[in-house]
C-alpha cells in the first residue's frame, strides 16, 4: 500500500514537471514568434529608384541666308556670334532660304527686277556647322533658285558639313539625342518640296517619320510675306499670286497625323503660338539670320530662338522663346527688352484666344494645356 503511494506521488510529480515543461517550450516559442514578427515589422525596404526620364531638347530658329554672291560676309560665322549661347543646344534647326552652290543658271531672267535668287559658297555650310546647326530645311521658295544643280551642291555641302537636310520630296531628317531619334518632315507650297497643299501625300509621309523616329516635328514654310502678316487667318493665304496654303489647317492637321511639334517661318514676320490636342505650334519665328538681304525695319528685326524639350513620347516639358533683333545688316542679338516676346503673347492672344500659351518675363512659355 504504501509503495503504491509512493508510486501515485511520483506519477503526480512526473506530471507536474511535464506540464511545467510544456509551458515552457509554449512560453519560448511565443518569444520566438514575437521575434520575428518584430524583425520583420522594423526591416526597412529599400525604395525603387527610377530611371531618369529621357528627353530631347530642340532650338529652332527662322529663316536664313548669310548673304548672296557676289556680295557676301568676310566671315560669315561671325554672323551668329550675339546669340551662340542662347542658341546652344544639341539639336539645332533653321530655314536655310536659298543655295550652297556655285552655279550661275538662276530661276531669274536677266531683265528681271523683282526676282531674287540666293545663292552662297558651299564652304558657307561650315559657318552653319560651327554655330551648331545640324538640321537645316530646305522646303521653301528659294530652294530651288539654281535649279538641279543649286539642289545637287546644296546637299552635297550640307552632308559635307554633317548637317542633315530636310525638305525635298520624301525628304525627312532624323537625328539622335542619345538614345532618342527625331524626325523633321518639313513642308512648302511646291511641288519640287514636300507639298504642304497636298495633304494625303503629306499624311503619310508624317506616318513614315512616326516609324522611324521616337519625335516628329512638323515644319511649314508657309503664309503671306511682310510686316502686315503678322497674323494667322486661318484662310488659304495668296502672295503675288501664289497659293502659299493655310498654315493654320495644315498645322492642325500634322497634329492629328502624328506630329509631336510644329515649327513655321516663311513670313519674314513672327506670328503667334498656339496649342493644340496638347501639342505647340509656332506659327511663324520669323527672320533669323541675313547678310543686306532682307528688311529689318519695325516688326521685321524682331525674331527669336525657340527652345523645346519633349519626352520620349513627345509630351512637351518645358520651353523658352528668346527675343533677339536684327540690326541694319541682318545680325542678330539678345533683346533684353524682349520686344518679341511681347509681340508674339499679343498675337497669340488675339489670333487664339484660351489656346495661346504664355510667354512669362524669363521666357519661359506656359500654358495649362500643353502636355
Amino acid at each position: 500500500m504504501v509503495k503504491a503511494r509512493h508510486k501515485k506521488k511520483q506519477s503526480k510529480k512526473l506530471l507536474i514537471a511535464l506540464f511545467l515543461l510544456l509551458i515552457l517550450l509554449v512560453a519560448a516559442g511565443t518569444t520566438l514568434i514575437a521575434g520575428k514578427k518584430n524583425s520583420v515589422s522594423t526591416t526597412t525596404v529599400a525604395p525603387t529608384t527610377l530611371a531618369p526620364q529621357a528627353t530631347v531638347t530642340i532650338a529652332a530658329v527662322g529663316d536664313m541666308e548669310l548673304g548672296s554672291t557676289p556680295h557676301l560676309p568676310s566671315n560669315p560665322v561671325s554672323i551668329f556670334s550675339n546669340v551662340s549661347t542662347a542658341l546652344k543646344a544639341r539639336i539645332e534647326f533653321g530655314n536655310l532660304e536659298g543655295t550652297l552652290t556655285t552655279g550661275t543658271l538662276s530661276k531669274c531672267g536677266q531683265s528681271s527686277t523683282n526676282c531674287y535668287a540666293f545663292r552662297t559658297p558651299p564652304a558657307f555650310a561650315n559657318a552653319f556647322a560651327a554655330a551648331g546647326f545640324n538640321v537645316l530645311n530646305s522646303a521653301n521658295n528659294h530652294s530651288n533658285d539654281f535649279g538641279s544643280q543649286g539642289r545637287i551642291d546644296t546637299t552635297s555641302a550640307l552632308t559635307r558639313a554633317g548637317i542633315a537636310q530636310a525638305g525635298l520630296p520624301g525628304q525627312i531628317a532624323v537625328v539622335k539625342q542619345g538614345n532618342l531619334s527625331v524626325a523633321f518632315v518639313d513642308f512648302a507650297p511646291y511641288y519640287n518640296t514636300n507639298n504642304l497643299l497636298n495633304f494625303p501625300v503629306a499624311a503619310q509621309l508624317i506616318a513614315k517619320a512616326r516609324r522611324e523616329a521616337n519625335i516628329v516635328v512638323v515644319y511649314l514654310h508657309a503664309g503671306a510675306e511682310g510686316s502686315a502678316a503678322d497674323h494667322v487667318t486661318k484662310t488659304s493665304e495668296v502672295f503675288f499670286g501664289e497659293n502659299r496654303g493655310n498654315p493654320y489647317t495644315f498645322a492642325h492637321a500634322a497634329i492629328d497625323d502624328g506630329a509631336d511639334l510644329v515649327i513655321a517661318s516663311g513670313p519674314h514676320v513672327l506670328r503667334g503660338m498656339e496649342v493644340y490636342r496638347g501639342h505647340l505650334i509656332d506659327y511663324s519665328l520669323g527672320d533669323f539670320a541675313n547678310f543686306y538681304n532682307f528688311a529689318t525695319s519695325g516688326n521685321l528685326a524682331l525674331s527669336a530662338i525657340l527652345k523645346i524639350t519633349l519626352n520620349e513620347s513627345g509630351a512637351f516639358i518645358s520651353g523658352t522663346f528668346s527675343s533677339v533683333l536684327l540690326d541694319t545688316t541682318g545680325k542678330p542679338s539678345i533683346d533684353s527688352s524682349h520686344r518679341s516676346a511681347t509681340f508674339v503673347n499679343t498675337l497669340s492672344s488675339q489670333d487664339f484666344g484660351p489656346r495661346a500659351p504664355v510667354i512669362s518675363p524669363n521666357g519661359s512659355i506656359t500654358s495649362k494645356l500643353l502636355n
